[in-house]
């Protein structure tokens, strides 16, 4: 009995890293398809919105949650006269989330990188 408890566990633990990883792949390419978003509305240029979207990515490990991402991404936008409400951005990132999911789900397994293995052996 006590390999089918352990084998329970070992899946429990493995989803459970696995559901964690998939969370911050995706508010990852959540706040680069926000920092590419925001780009296009401050008028950057491709080069120059590929680098916004890196600096909307790195400050989102200045605290937990969203408030760093939100007030950058408010604040640039201001500065460019392409202001928006909190509500609109915050509105804006959901939909990009679901589209990160989105995406990150059709590169699965891959997303998760090398160190995952399938439960059950395959």
């Amino acid at each position: 009995m006590s390999d089918v408890f352990d084998s329970r566990e070992k899946s429990e633990e493995a989803k459970y890293k696995m559901d964690a990883e998939m969370r911050f792949k995706a508010q990852s390419r959540r706040n680069k398809l926000l920092g590419l978003w925001a780009a296009e509305r401050m008028g950057l240029g491709k080069d120059e919105a590929a680098s916004y979207a890196k600096d909307v990515v790195a400050v989102d490990f200045d605290e937990p949650g969203d408030g760093d991402v939100i007030r950058k991404v408010m604040k640039d936008l201001g500065d460019r006269g392409a202001g928006i409400s909190e509500d609109d951005l915050r509105e804006q990132m959901d939909r990009l989330y679901a589209k990160a999911l989105e995406q990150l789900s059709k590169e699965y397994p891959d997303a998760l990188g090398p160190d995952h293995s399938r439960v059950g052996g395959e």
